[in-house]
């Protein structure tokens, strides 16, 4: 996994995280489903690049 990856992802929990709480404290659900919804895109881009990683991985070490 490329560190811009990793940040973007992280970025991505970070923010969702932020809109989740912000929704939680203004009482507006819609915000914090969109916050929840952001927090687990970014933990799938992170599941998907390490797979994607796993398998470059496994194609180096048949070399």
């Amino acid at each position: 996994m490329t560190i811009d990856e990793r940040l973007h992802n992280a970025k991505d929990r970070a923010a969702g995280k932020a809109k989740e709480v912000e929704g939680k404290v203004t009482g507006d659900k819609t915000r914090e489903t969109q916050g929840k919804v952001q927090n687990a895109l970014g933990k799938a881009k992170d599941k998907l690049t390490d797979a994607k990683e796993s398998i470059k991985d496994t194609f180096r070490d048949d070399d």
